[in-house]
């Protein structure tokens, strides 16, 4: 396994878990409890998306041509 193939699997997990948690905040925020869970699952979204946005062009960002993938 080549060091890309690993950090794209990583970067995959952190996707996983950044959606799953911010979904999971978002769904508690009508729930009794301390606060800040609109904030934090927004939060969460944004950065998911923003590791989306990263491994879709984790090629550009790593300096590879687009036809050696």
């Amino acid at each position: 396994m080549s060091l890309l193939s690993f950090h794209r699997g990583l970067i995959a997990a952190a996707i996983v878990f950044c959606l799953g948690y911010g979904g999971w905040e978002l769904f508690r925020v009508g729930q009794p409890g301390p606060g800040g869970s609109m904030a934090l699952g927004s939060v969460f979204i944004l950065l998911g998306l923003a590791l989306v946005y990263y491994l879709l062009r984790l090629n550009r960002f790593l300096g590879y041509d687009e036809g050696n993938g």
